[in-house]
């Protein structure tokens, strides 16, 4: 039996990610666990940013973004990233992050986060609380060890999701797309 409790983002979990932005003089990192895929071809997602954000200012300004995907040895920054103003820090120097050069973007990506999506804001949509900007991908960069045969091919456990207010890591494959298929 169910109970009713009230209304809320209880979608859970979802991606706990670093969302960098910049346009070559200024730059910001902000934690963003309101991300998610929103198409395939061509590949989009969706980031919901505050206004009050300095990162939204970035963002809204140059409609660029890149979406850094966190591994577990990053959890302090991840955290960090979402409590420090990027008006008053440089999050980069206080965390001790390189900014990686982008092919695509003049935001520069977190060199430390094994995965980078560059982003180009295709939309933006007007909510109460926030701001989504529906963006396409344009370009991804990997750390090496997790590519297999020149795809991407991420290791069980090693990402950081969001549930409640908490960080919790990924486990490990249960199944793949299809399986039940395959019987």
């Amino acid at each position: 039996m169910k109970t009713e409790v009230r209304a809320s983002t209880h979608l859970a979990p979802v991606s706990a990610v670093l969302v960098s932005c910049g346009d070559g003089q200024i730059s910001d990192i902000v934690t963003i666990a309101w991300a998610g895929t929103i198409n395939s071809e061509p590949p989009m997602v969706s980031i919901s940013v505050r206004r009050s954000r300095y990162s939204y200012e970035i963002i809204n300004k140059t409609g660029e973004f890149v979406v850094n995907l966190v591994s577990q040895d990053l959890l302090n920054v991840l955290d960090g990233c979402g409590v420090v103003s990027g008006r008053d820090t440089d999050k980069f120097e206080k965390f001790s992050l390189t900014k990686q050069k982008c092919e695509h973007v003049s935001a520069p990506a977190v060199a430390e986060c094994p995965v980078s999506l560059e982003c180009v804001v295709r939309q933006k949509v007007e909510l109460e609380t926030h701001v989504m900007f529906l963006a396409e991908i344009v370009g991804v960069t990997a750390r090496e060890d997790w590519l297999q045969g020149g795809k991407l091919s991420i290791p069980d456990g090693e990402l950081i999701a969001y549930v409640q207010n908490r960080y919790v890591k990924t486990g490990e494959t249960i199944g793949t797309y299809g399986f039940t298929a395959k019987k």
